[in-house]
């Protein structure tokens, strides 16, 4: 099986920009298991911090919004203000997949390596692909980041946020959550529910919530819209900025664009979560965690108070860490580490051309991996319209390939 382009990712980017290139008639495969991150790593019931129209899938038409979705099924939605719950979201994509993108081999890549003037893939049930170009829209399931001070624990006593879905398993148990950003909150809040003796630790000096809408009259929302505009990302003229003129983004320099990246929206919580958490979970602020071991079968804590330089212990059963991601080329398992090598990053992120292309000809690389290039933006499923565009434009212009030979693996 030759093709002109390999997808590798079935997330809200590559299902979006194959749906793109399905309705332009462009040669291409795409391969993953529809919405795997959000069935496998995000709790079904959590409620989502971005607004309803913001997590739309995109195809050429807009004939599959996720308004149109929840008004068939009969789900709550609003445009904003109504959060949508994670299996919601994820069924919508699992039905645009089959609308738009039946063709999807459900497979994952086991191996990604440069053959000649394109690319070699190895799929885990034994196929193997060339593809011209190969587009990466793998999110941040492999880029999850444990701290060293926690890395000689025993991994089933730890778990990062992306680990669990279920909770139940930790109710009567002492459980600590590192971290201040969404998921620490949204993980605190489900362990409270579940039963847990939980509280989180933070090295912050407060911890943020988005507040819950309010109802404005007409002038105050007029006023409220020019002081801080909506967009795809939330309200806030940078946000706005960020989701409009990501080709300006593009031309910053380097150092400014991963300072923007890092900086914008990034710990604050929804407010559905944040709720629980602010009204019934203890939290430690100032607090840096400096050594955890184990003792008499527990794991001890010791933390260093940012303010007073004292010291503050904890013993628990369990330790979940909201730590956030370090996105890496060379962390994604399957490629080959030559290529992986071959692509030129910023600060571990790939440098990529205004098409998303990598320093490594046809390789292209959309969503997460793609904001120290693009910005903010590209961390968030709003940011997949502007690249399935950028990307099938790009595909279109390029001339017609020739056919490329099978590839001969070793076994």
């Amino acid at each position: 099986m030759n093709t002109d382009i390999a997808i590798i990712g079935a997330g809200p980017y590559g299902l979006s920009l194959a749906a793109h290139l399905r309705e332009r008639g462009v040669n291409f495969r795409i391969f993953g298991r529809p919405m795997a991150f959000w069935r496998d790593h995000v709790p079904a019931a959590l409620r989502l911090k971005a607004e309803g129209f913001a997590l739309d899938l995109f195809d050429p038409a807009r004939q599959s919004t996720l308004a149109q979705f929840c008004r068939a099924r009969g789900y709550p939605y609003a445009p904003t203000g109504v959060p949508i719950p994670a299996e919601v979201f994820r069924e919508y994509g699992e039905t645009f997949q089959k609308t738009h993108v039946p063709q999807l081999r459900p497979f994952l890549v086991t191996q990604l390596a440069r053959a000649g003037e394109g690319f070699a893939l190895r799929l885990e049930n034994g196929e193997s692909v060339m593809a011209r170009n190969v587009v990466l829209a793998v999110g941040i399931e492999h880029f999850a980041y444990l701290p060293p001070v926690v890395r000689d624990l025993p991994r089933e006593r730890i778990s990062h946020t992306f680990d669990e879905t279920e909770f139940a398993r930790f109710s009567g148990k002492r459980v600590a959550v590192i971290g201040a950003g969404s998921s620490a909150v949204d993980t605190a809040c489900f362990l409270h529910d579940a039963g847990a003796e939980t509280f989180i630790c933070t090295r912050r000096p407060k911890i943020w919530i988005n507040n819950p809408p309010q109802k404005l009259s007409p002038l105050r929302r007029l006023v409220t819209r020019i002081k801080k505009p909506l967009s795809g990302l939330g309200t806030g003229w940078r946000s706005r900025m960020a989701c409009d003129l990501p080709d300006v983004f593009h031309m910053l320099p380097a150092r400014l664009r991963l300072r923007i990246t890092r900086g914008h929206l990034g710990p604050a919580a929804g407010w559905v979560t944040g709720q629980v958490v602010r009204e019934k979970v203890p939290i430690w602020l100032n607090v840096e965690l400096t050594a955890a071991t184990m003792h008499e079968g527990a794991i001890h804590l010791t933390f260093r108070d940012k303010q007073t330089g004292l010291t503050r212990t904890a013993d628990v059963d369990h330790v979940f860490l909201g730590t956030g991601v370090q996105v890496a080329v060379d962390r994604l398992p399957f490629i080959d580490p030559a290529l992986a090598h071959a692509v030129r990053t910023e600060d571990s992120m790939p440098a990529l051309s205004r098409h998303f292309e990598s320093s490594v000809p046809g390789l292209y690389f959309i969503g997460p991996m793609a904001a120290g290039s693009f910005g903010p933006l590209l961390r968030f499923a709003w940011g997949a319209r502007f690249t399935a565009r950028r990307l099938t434009a790009r595909f279109r212009r390029q001339r017609a390939l020739a056919p490329i030979a099978q590839p001969a693996f070793a076994p």
